[in-house]
């Protein structure tokens, strides 16, 4: 009997002792806590805030502090469904948003909002609205910048209470009506054809000017080359009359030599093939009694052709051989 109750003895002791040392490691597991980085943990003590857990190693007392789920301090990109606009002129546009936003204060993104994603959504939708209800759809589409820019001041200064900054708001998309957008497809395309013709009537007008341009010059080049051909033609010309007259009262020729130039003249009259009748000036009978007279006998007189009893030689009799 007694060796039974030592063994329930020690079986119950070593019982305690477990349980002891089982308390022990899970108060220890409790007691302290490990917080990675850009994270921070809220820590209640019966219920109410104690202090914020850095990132590193913490000590807090088990069964006594509560540390609530870890808040992400790095940037956050959150993107919104497209939210229905109406613009200024009453036309309903989509528009969808992108929110920048970073938790600085830990405590406050806890307790100050319940769901600062749900309230950031909404307060961005609602100042969407008010900002781009101000604009029409023209100013709307062309002032992206100035959208952005007022949408993170005001989501910026109302959600500072959150612990929250917003850094930026960016609009993804506008999307007028279906046909609105028909509308401006079509008046893009005529904008488009308008500056092509623009372009294609200056570029004409460029070439024909610049046509012109080089016509003109081509025919002052020409004039120019002409009126110089024509001093130079005739300059020669005079120094070649001038040098002929020269030799010729230099070699003081007789009236023989110029009968003789003039019959060497004559058959050039008949040159050409147009040239079908030609007329023999009344000279050419004066330059034949000269040239009689100076290859005939001296002092026989030279008949004239045209005297009478004269018999021209294509019909006269030839002589015997």
């Amino acid at each position: 009997m007694t060796d039974v109750t030592q063994l329930v003895v020690t079986i119950v002791v070593s019982i305690i002792i477990l349980v002891i040392a089982i308390f022990v490691l899970v108060t220890l597991f409790r007691a302290i806590r490990i917080i990675p980085q850009a994270r921070a943990g809220v820590v209640e003590r019966l219920g109410r805030y104690h202090k914020t857990l850095t990132p590193g190693l913490n000590v807090v007392v088990p069964f006594i502090d509560k540390v609530r789920p870890l808040i992400d301090l790095r940037e956050q990109v959150v993107s919104f469904p497209p939210q229905p606009v109406i613009t200024e002129d009453n036309l309903v546009v989509s528009i969808d948003t992108v929110v920048y936003f970073q938790v600085t204060d830990a405590r406050a993104a806890t307790y100050e909002i319940a769901n600062y994603l749900g309230a950031v959504e909404q307060l961005t939708t609602t100042t969407l609205r008010n900002v781009v209800g101000g604009l029409n759809l023209e100013a709307a589409l062309t002032s992206r910048d100035n959208i952005n820019g007022q949408l993170r001041l005001v989501l910026d200064e109302a959600t500072g209470k959150w612990g929250i900054r917003v850094s930026r708001v960016e609009l993804k998309a506008i999307d007028p009506p279906v046909s609105i957008q028909d509308s401006m497809e079509k008046q893009m395309r005529a904008e488009r054809d308008r500056r092509a013709l623009i372009l294609t009537a200056e570029g004409t007008k460029q070439s024909e000017i610049l046509n012109a341009e080089g016509l003109r010059q081509a025919a002052i080049l020409k004039a120019e080359g002409d009126a110089k051909a024509a001093v130079l033609r005739a300059e020669g010309e005079a120094k070649a009359i001038t040098t002929v007259f020269g030799a010729i009262h230099e070699g003081n020729p007789d009236n023989l030599l110029l009968a003789y130039q003039y019959l060497q003249t004559l058959p050039k009259l008949a040159e050409g093939s147009a040239n079908k009748l030609w007329v023999i000036p009344s000279e050419l009978t004066e330059a034949l009694k000269g040239i009689g007279q100076a290859f005939g006998p001296k002092g026989a007189p030279v008949a004239s052709p045209d005297a009478p009893g004269v018999v021209p030689a294509s019909t006269q009799a030839a002589p015997p051989a």
